[in-house]
Formats: structure tokens, sequence, C-alpha cells
């Protein structure tokens, strides 16, 4: 064995290599991870889709909403609106506008009531004309409010049911109906992110000890 060989063995960094591959193979098994969420989503969104032509179901009452009652028709009775929530949206035309959502009070005054999305305007910070009743639509869930900062604390949210009113009150229009097309499966970009970061990681790292052994 040569000196220059001895000094390259002394020279290469053992305890950082693990470290190093060990980084890879978390990537790489996140990558993997990913491609079968990518194919869990693509069930999901395949029973959604088929939900749409099944018959109708009794409203849920609570969440989460199970799978085989997303996106299915429903009817339910909104006692009295206790509160209205507005935001971006677009009618069953395509046209964008405000929706606007109303918290319904449960069942003798207390508890958690129906959500509806009653609507769409073009006009923010409108009252609705609409006091509650009997409601036709279909099953979806409240948009989520949660912040960034929870979901990046990986915090869990119960989303509520909510229906979505085929018919609008006078001065609105319809809301689009939930599509399961909106279902974002992004899970393939996630993977290939993940299997990029793992090949970089080996390629730098790869020249970083190269040049390291060419210096000593």
């Amino acid at each position: 064995m040569t000196q220059a060989t001895r000094s390259m063995q002394r020279d290469f960094p053992v305890f950082a290599t693990i470290l190093v591959l060990i980084a890879v193979a978390t990537m790489v098994a996140l990558g993997i991870w990913q491609l079968q969420r990518k194919t869990e989503k693509e069930a999901l969104i395949a029973l959604f889709a088929a939900n749409q032509s099944k018959s109708e179901i009794v409203f849920p009452a609570h969440g989460p909403v199970a799978p085989n009652a997303m996106f299915r028709k429903s009817s339910a009775y909104c006692l009295k609106v206790a509160e209205w929530r507005s935001g971006a949206g677009k009618d069953n035309t395509g046209k964008s506008g405000i929706r606007y959502i109303a918290e319904c009070v449960g069942l003798g005054g207390e508890g958690p009531g129906v959500v509806v999305a009653v609507g769409v305007a073009d006009r923010a910070n409108l009252t609705p004309q609409w006091a509650g009743g009997a409601v036709a639509g279909i099953v979806t869930t409240e948009p989520d409010r949660q912040s960034l900062i929870g979901r990046l604390l990986g915090q869990k949210t119960v989303l509520r049911p909510m229906i979505v009113a085929r018919q609008a009150p006078a001065g609105m229009r319809a809301a689009a109906p939930p599509s399961p097309k909106d279902v974002p499966n992004n899970h393939l970009a996630y993977a290939v992110q993940w299997f990029l970061f793992a090949a970089s990681a080996c390629v730098i790292y790869l020249l970083a000890v190269r040049k390291r052994l060419t210096a000593s």
C-alpha cells in the first residue's frame, strides 16, 4: 500500500458518509411513501366521483365526513342562522364572486348546527336574506381555516360536514357544486422532489469528497 493510498484512507470522511447515506435513504423512503399516497389518493378520488351518481343520504351530523358520504346528494334543515361567513368562490356557471356560508344553530339552540353554503353574490359584506329552512344539495366539508403554522406543526383539524345548496335565495346565485376534480393530488410531484433531493445530495457529497481526497 502506497503512502498516497494510506493518506486517502485517513482523509476519507467515514462518519460524514454514514450520515449522508442515512439522509439519502430517508429521502428515497419519503419519495416511495409519496408514490403510495398517490395511489391511495387516486382510489379515493375515484370513490368520490362514483358517489356523485349514488342515491341521497342522510346528512352527516358530525365530522370527519366519511369518504363514502363525500359528494353525495343530501338534504338538511337550518333552524336559524347564527353567523355568516364569506370568502372567494364561484357560482354554478363558473363566475367568480363571494360565497356566503351560514352557520346554523343546533337542535334546541345548542351544540353544533348545520353548515350551509347558501350561494354566491358579487358584493362583499352582504347580509343574505335567508333565515334558514330546508336545504337540498351536495355534501362536502367546511373550508379549512387552520393556519399555516398549525399545518406545519401537524395539528389535526376535524372539518365539519357542509351542504352546498342547489338553489340560492333571492339576490344570490347558486354556488358551484363541489367536485372530486378539485381534490388535490400532488403526491407524484412531492415524490419527484424527494428523489431529486436524494440525487442532488449524492452528487454534491461525492464532489466534496473527491475535492477533499484530491487535495490531500
